[in-house]
């Protein structure tokens, strides 16, 4: 394959993991929340926890069916656009991607039955285990593949015979050293994501007066879990980022845009990465703060960009902008969770017209932030596929640029109508409602709303956006 061909064939690999990770993200997340409610309904009998896990039901339904298919996609492209991958780590990859479908995906596909259908059909316990064991199963098809994708960034546990990896330790090979790291802050992750949505989605009922007791719990159990969780995922974070300058020294200093590993390292708010310069163009930084956060030294040192040969650098641009949309969401998904919480101990959070309504807008913010987060991951491990053993360009199949080029356009147009129509669906389903239609005197959501809903009005589409 070509260098063209190459570039052709990251793309798509990229665009199509892009649109994957956004669903198993949310169903991760989304499947233990549906648990939560159906395990809360049981103690304490309230119905309003069970009309709410029978609203999400459905919107998990959507999400769960997107994320296989966009998956199913991405494992074919292991064979058709980069078979030597598959020769010189199939040995080890696919036993992982073996296990998640026989451990997780088996025991998701065997119960997601029961808790779709099982409403009215099955014993109010059956109908909650079955609930929590797929959500068991979502977590665990998350521990697999993250497994897998660790690997492929420190690997470990395996020995080189003729150019292919066998294995050695599948302890080693499992819990490989960025392994934690990565488990703990994609699962935060997509625990934030989801509690987002939950807390926009109340946020846009309660504005409209709509659905107004559901709301009330949905802003609670969302804000609460965002409160908690997203200054944990700073720490986990840091924690992450001390791994990465020990494993992936280069990517870290291309997040950085560290160039000189001799001086200590300022924290760069913005620059322009010049990589043929060796510079950074239109600076912003704060001196020796980056050393402090890395190091934990304002004096301490760590390799730059310049301790590395050209082509043994990762890409910069997309690395060091991508690393920053996803650190600048995260401090802004603290400040949200914290501004909430703090309301709600006043007991002001629902009279807050002033942060309920742009928190109906805020729903999109955990995905992009997952979706910047993937990128760092994937394009900072270039030039390699697998971090120290396989390059990118030593991986690809002999597939022409025409070939690359048309499956890729093929998939911009189905993935573009068929994932539309999805989100289309969990639009309508959202605009329904728990209930399935609006609360209000003449039927209309905007009478007798909220202050605001009168400004909104009853056109308001998914989480927050204008139809």
């Amino acid at each position: 394959m070509d260098m063209d061909a190459i570039l052709l064939a990251r793309i798509q690999f990229a665009f199509t993991v892009t649109f994957h990770i956004i669903f198993p993200s949310f169903s991760i997340g989304l499947a233990a929340f549906i648990a939560t409610l159906l395990v809360r309904w049981r103690m304490t009998g309230e119905e309003r926890f069970r009309r709410l896990a029978r609203f999400w039901t459905k919107i998990f339904a959507v999400s769960f069916a997107m994320g296989v298919v966009s998956g199913i996609v991405l494992s074919y492209q292991f064979g058709t656009n980069w078979a030597r991958f598959s020769v010189v780590a199939g040995n080890i990859i696919g036993p992982l991607m073996g296990y998640e479908v026989l451990m997780a995906f088996f025991l998701e596909a065997t119960f997601l039955g029961i808790m779709l259908f099982g409403w009215e059909r099955v014993s109010p316990n059956l109908h909650v285990l079955a609930a929590i064991l797929v959500a068991a199963g979502t977590s665990l098809s998350a521990f697999w593949i993250l497994a897998a994708n660790s690997w492929m960034q420190t690997p470990a546990g395996y020995e080189m015979k003729d150019g292919i990896a066998y294995p050695v330790s599948w302890l080693h090979i499992i819990f490989n050293p960025s392994f934690p790291y990565r488990f703990a802050h994609m699962f935060t992750a997509a625990y934030l994501t989801t509690s987002l949505v939950v807390a926009a989605v109340g946020a846009r009922y309660l504005v409209a007066n709509r659905f107004v007791e559901e709301s009330k719990t949905m802003l609670r159990m969302g804000l609460g879990m965002v409160a908690v969780l997203a200054p944990l995922q700073l720490l986990i974070g840091d924690a992450h980022g001390l791994n990465t300058a020990e494993h992936q020294p280069a990517k870290l200093a291309a997040m950085e845009a560290h160039w000189d590993g001799s001086k200590p390292a300022e924290l760069v708010l913005f620059a322009w990465p010049d990589a043929k310069k060796e510079a950074n163009d239109y600076e912003v930084g704060i001196p020796h703060l980056g050393s402090l956060i890395i190091k934990h030294d304002a004096d301490g040192l760590f390799k730059g960009l310049k301790d590395f040969k050209p082509d043994e650098r990762p890409p910069l641009l997309p690395i060091f902008f991508a690393f920053r949309v996803m650190v600048g969401i995260g401090l802004l998904l603290i400040a949200i969770g914290l501004t909430g919480a703090y309301l709600w101990w006043r007991r002001k959070l629902f009279e807050a017209t002033w942060y309920l309504a742009p928190l109906t807008y805020a729903w999109p913010l955990g995905f992009i932030a997952i979706i910047s987060g993937w990128w760092v991951t994937e394009t900072g491990r270039q030039p390699y596929l697998v971090y120290g053993i396989l390059k990118t360009v030593d991986a690809a199949s002999p597939v022409s640029f025409g070939a690359v080029l048309t499956t890729l356009i093929l998939f911009v147009l189905i993935y573009t109508s068929v994932f539309s129509m999805g989100i289309l669906y969990i639009n309508r389903l959202i605009e329904k409602g728990p209930q399935g239609k609006a609360i209000s005197p003449e039927g209309d959501p905007s009478v007798g709303a909220h202050p605001l809903a009168a400004a909104q009005g009853a056109t308001r589409s998914a989480l927050g956006s204008e139809e």
